[in-house]
């Protein structure tokens, strides 16, 4: 063998390198994420600046001046060495949300009657916490408790008039409770109709096509205040005298249609991104329709479409708000209403109601979100690295 056959043959082993820099450090994380490049550290400066700027005197305004004691606007006076100064105002005004607090909760229910919705979000959460933990076991028992008797207590102890309790007009029923019924039966009931309605439209049968297809545009195409108005004022008409359906009713079913419509296409895109080699596979396994779409279809398609569904979820809850537009007053049309109060009447009394109502619905969806990241992370099997 010649040395030109054998020159392009190292006779040395190459000197090893020196191991990569961890980024496992604080340092790491912040070149990594805040100062990655040029752009990525000018965001960085700017938005530092800015929180700067802003935090100390929101800190200042809402805990340090604010006011958290007191039985009327004069609490939030500023108070100087001459007395008080009544165009000088406190910070926040929490007193004003202490005082109001359980009109807030409540609306106008009876106050010697508030064990009855207390009771009914204790039931609530006994149900709900263990449905949400997914070691916990018998979610079957637990889901028709939360989804099918759990209603028919809160109905009766909400509403009274049966088993010696007093009769509750819904027209008092108000605040936070009014939210969360709205939200949880619009979401009970939006969800699998929504499933029927993304079934429906990508039946090969032309009449439920068809039926499902206009349903779901016709509720898409038209904000929700004017569904909740024409539950309220328009669909009375047509109904004979002494047979009015209750206020409440109507927009608990007028939420719960427009959230079924955005429902059915989240579901049916998540039924799109399914390949057809599953519905194939179901075909040739000979499984009927209906196991080919609880057993196969419907578990991938709800897994990729979780975000979607959520989303959906926060803006029904959100979206509540509007039934202030038929009279029905929910936690920010509570807070909305006490500003006519003269007791309070201050300049920082609205502001500080409305951030407390913006806190109040920022926990819940807040909660949503992070608890659809769990599931997602949970789920999501096949696609980790």
């Amino acid at each position: 063998m010649t040395d030109q056959n054998t020159s392009f043959v190292r006779r040395d082993f190459i000197a090893p390198a020196a191991p990569p820099t961890s980024d496992a450090s604080a340092f790491g994380w912040v070149r990594r994420n805040l100062f990655a490049t040029p752009v990525d550290g000018a965001l960085t400066i700017i938005a530092a600046l800015a929180i700067l700027w802003y935090l100390p005197p929101a800190i200042h305004w809402l805990f340090i001046s604010a006011v958290w004691t007191g039985a009327d606007r004069a609490a939030c006076t500023t108070v100087v060495a001459g007395g008080i100064q009544p165009e000088g105002w406190s910070g926040a005004c929490w007193a004003y949300v202490g005082d109001r607090f359980v009109q807030f909760m409540f609306g106008s229910y009876p106050r010697d009657q508030l064990w009855r919705p207390l009771t009914v979000l204790v039931i609530a959460v006994a149900l709900l916490v263990p449905l949400l933990m997914p070691k916990v076991p018998r979610k079957g028992l637990n889901a028709i408790l939360l989804l099918v008797v759990m209603p028919v207590i809160a109905f009766f102890l909400l509403l009274g008039g049966s088993f010696g309790l007093s009769y509750v007009e819904t027209s008092l029923w108000g605040g936070l409770m009014v939210t969360l019924i709205l939200s949880f039966v619009g979401i009970v009931v939006s969800f699998p109709l929504g499933i029927l309605l993304a079934l429906g439209r990508r039946s090969q049968m032309p009449i439920m096509k068809t039926v499902c297809v206009a349903f779901i545009e016709l509720i898409r195409g038209v904000p929700l205040i004017t569904v909740l108005f024409m539950a309220s004022v328009v669909l009375p008409l047509f109904l004979t005298p002494g047979n009015n359906i209750d206020k409440f009713l109507r927009a608990l079913i007028g939420v719960s249609i427009f959230a079924s419509a955005y429902m059915a296409e989240v579901i049916r895109g998540g039924l799109q991104a399914i390949p057809k080699g599953q519905y194939e596979a179901a075909d040739a396994l000979g499984l009927s329709y209906f196991h080919k779409m609880t057993f196969i279809i419907l578990p991938q398609a709800i897994k990729l479409v979780i975000p979607g569904i959520v989303n959906t979820f926060i803006g029904m809850f959100k979206d509540t708000s509007l039934v202030a537009i038929i009279s029905m007053y929910d936690l920010l049309g509570i807070v909305k209403a006490s500003f006519n109060d003269p007791t309070w009447g201050t300049p920082v009394t609205p502001l500080t109601g409305l951030i407390f109502a913006g806190f109040v619905f920022w926990i819940f969806c807040f909660g949503m979100s992070r608890y659809s990241l769990f599931i997602e992370r949970r789920l999501d099997t096949g696609h980790k690295r």
